[in-house]
């Protein structure tokens, strides 16, 4: 009787494991993908592919370098955000750097978050012809950092240090800052540690408002995104205009086409779509080399 019973339950359990599986790994499946590929919702389910000229050229979802091979910005293309996702709008590694506003100073390793924007800022300021500092960089686009070394007081300050040194500044390069509380500022020697000092950002004078606005130094969260801000836009124009021959307002008109207002009418911020964008570009202003 026990081993009757024993088969009934096992029986049971296969039917139900048989049923569920066919339900849940075919059935659902199959609904989920036939209404994916219904009107309207197939361009969504298949990636928001972008095709021009019978080609696929990329995704309304993901973003994309416009460079050349060796990773310099070419000039007749709006370029894109950063990206952090692997090597750069990786969809198979999408993700952000997960570095903050404290990563600042920099190892052999890597550099540290404000290095890279300071050298981004720096970079994009000199391509597009706009002021490229920003607080707390130094003219050279590294992070403007001093290790003021010495004793602390009870509130964590060094006012009488006895060396300061700049710590993102290899020797061989003069310090962004000659003096400091009276102390001469040092050079980095490579590979040494200076965390024994009190570590503080020099803030320079800057304007508080960059001409380079954040999204043009800062990857998103997901790495992938594809828009860029109005404000990033406009410090392009004249570049892609100049590039390919064009008027700026030209340009400028095709941005006002491609730029996108906040979700609902709040959420969010404008956006330009850079792919779209430069696809019209290559369309209606074709680069004449």
């Amino acid at each position: 009787m026990r081993f009757s019973t024993w088969i009934r339950q096992h029986l049971a359990a296969l039917r139900a494991l048989l049923v569920l599986t066919a339900i849940t790994g075919i059935v659902y499946p199959l609904a989920v993908f036939a209404v994916a590929q219904s009107p309207g919702l197939r361009e969504k389910a298949d990636g928001s592919l972008v095709d021009a000229n019978g080609t696929t050229v990329g995704s309304s979802l993901i973003g994309q370098s416009f460079a050349d091979a060796d990773g310099a910005a070419l000039a007749r293309y709006f370029q894109s955000r950063p990206s952090a996702a692997g090597d750069g709008y990786d969809p198979m590694s999408t993700a952000a750097s997960n570095l903050g506003p404290e990563d600042i100073v920099d190892t052999p390793a890597r550099a540290s978050l404000l290095t890279t924007v300071c050298a981004r800022s720096k970079e994009i300021g000199g391509r597009e012809g706009v002021d490229g500092s920003r607080p707390y960089c130094t003219k050279d686009g590294v992070g403007a950092v001093l290790s003021i070394i010495g004793p602390r007081g009870p509130d964590g300050d060094v006012s009488h240090p006895v060396q300061v040194v700049s710590v993102n500044e290899a020797c061989g390069a003069q310090p962004f800052l000659g003096t400091y509380r009276g102390v001469r500022v040092d050079c980095a020697e490579p590979g040494r540690d200076y965390s024994v000092g009190r570590i503080v950002p020099i803030r320079g004078n800057a304007p508080d408002a960059p001409a380079v606005p954040p999204d043009a130094v800062t990857a998103s969260g997901s790495g992938l995104d594809p828009n860029i801000s109005p404000e990033y836009a406009a410090i392009q124009v004249a570049r892609v205009a100049k590039a390919r021959g064009v008027t700026e307002e030209q340009v400028r008109a095709l941005v006002t086409k491609h730029t996108a207002g906040r979700t609902l009418g709040f959420l969010g911020q404008p956006q330009v779509d850079v792919l779209r964008l430069n696809l019209e570009l290559d369309q209606r202003h074709p680069y004449q080399g």
